[in-house]
């Protein structure tokens, strides 16, 4: 056996380990979970479809993986990706107050009334406006230099699951390598 037989192994694994764990990542944003550690959705945005983390699902759709070498690199082209799946502060703008001003006039505008007594309709829908609009407008109060703690939702790294995984797709490789082996000699 040469050396290009275990670099073509070692390329046939990585790449069948990167495809295996990109099904996996992706599929945490179906869980809300990363494996088995629930997102914190303390922020719902109940009048939305889907989650914090499923808003528009950009995100989701932005992670990439690579082989490069004897490695595998997952990235994702979000500027937010990180923050999200690492967890920490971020510093309050002045951009992001005018964000969160214009996000709350937008929660509040579709908040309906009541044509009779002209006094908003008691409606689910009404009441997760009014908690969203809520939620924007004590941001857009916040100082510009406050800092703002951004929960951990991990989605993307190293879990024991990752681990068992990595084996798994390590052991279906060799017993495929076995099995060429094998074959060879029963010629």
């Amino acid at each position: 056996m040469n050396n290009t037989f275990f670099k073509d192994f070692l390329k046939d694994v990585l790449n069948d380990v990167k495809t295996e764990l990109m099904d996996e990542f992706d599929r945490n944003f179906e869980r809300k979970v990363f494996f088995d550690k629930p997102w914190n959705e303390k922020t719902k945005f109940p009048n939305k479809r889907g989650s914090l983390m499923m808003r528009t699902g950009k995100l989701r759709r932005s992670l990439r993986a690579r082989v490069s070498g004897n490695a595998i690199s997952f990235t994702s082209s979000m500027p937010y990706a990180a923050i999200h799946n690492e967890g920490g502060t971020i510093t309050v703008t002045a951009k992001m107050k005018r964000y969160f001003w214009a996000m709350y006039r937008q929660a509040a505008g579709a908040i309906t009334y009541s044509v009779k007594n002209k006094a908003m309709a008691n409606t689910k829908r009404n009441t997760a406006l009014t908690a969203e609009a809520e939620r924007f407008k004590a941001m857009a109060l916040k100082p510009v230099g406050s800092k703002i703690k951004i929960e951990q939702r991990q989605f993307i790294g190293h879990h024991p699951q990752v681990d068992t995984i990595v084996k798994t797709v390590v052991d279906a490789n060799m017993r495929e390598i076995e099995k060429q082996i094998t074959s060879k000699f029963k010629k």
